[in-house]
């Protein structure tokens, strides 16, 4: 199986969080859903806004914008939520919720179209790198860092 090709375009999505734009892989988004009241999490951090309910989970609900300190963006957009999929395989957190606004944007790539603009300095909180996407900065978020801490939050640790 390791003499596979690698696919030289993926389907990513470019998810409006705030002033910030997350690349994410198509395939990481669930479901964009409207913004639900969320349960709050006695103690947790800012960025964690609480849990919501969507299709028999309790999936926290994470401010991307608060945990990387950006920007809150244009209150003039719709907000709504991103369910994606866990990337660590823990049983107890198959998703993770993070607010948006508007709607995901889809577009085709390829290792040529995406250019990193890291400077150097620390990155934010939940940033994994820095990139130019066509004519949009955006960032890649640390999705496996993200729930490792939700993880630790919510006491799922086995």
């Amino acid at each position: 199986m390791s003499d596979l090709p690698l696919p030289r375009e993926i389907r990513c999505v470019l998810v409006p969080v705030g002033n910030l734009r997350l690349l994410l892989p198509n395939a990481t988004v669930a479901e964009v859903i409207t913004m639900p009241s969320p349960e709050p999490v006695e103690g947790s951090p800012s960025w964690l806004l609480g849990r919501i309910a969507w299709r028999g989970w309790r999936v926290p609900l994470v401010s991307f914008n608060t945990l990387a300190g950006a920007g809150e963006g244009d209150s003039e957009q719709a907000v709504r939520v991103a369910v994606l999929k866990a990337l660590g395989g823990h049983a107890d957190l198959p998703f993770i919720a993070m607010v948006t606004q508007g709607f995901p944007r889809l577009t085709t790539l390829n290792a040529e179209l995406i250019i990193p603009t890291h400077d150097g300095a620390p990155l934010p909180p939940g940033v994994r790198a820095q990139v130019l996407v066509r004519d949009d900065i955006a960032v890649i978020p640390d999705l496996e860092g993200i729930e490792a801490e939700l993880v630790e939050l919510l006491e799922l640790a086995s």
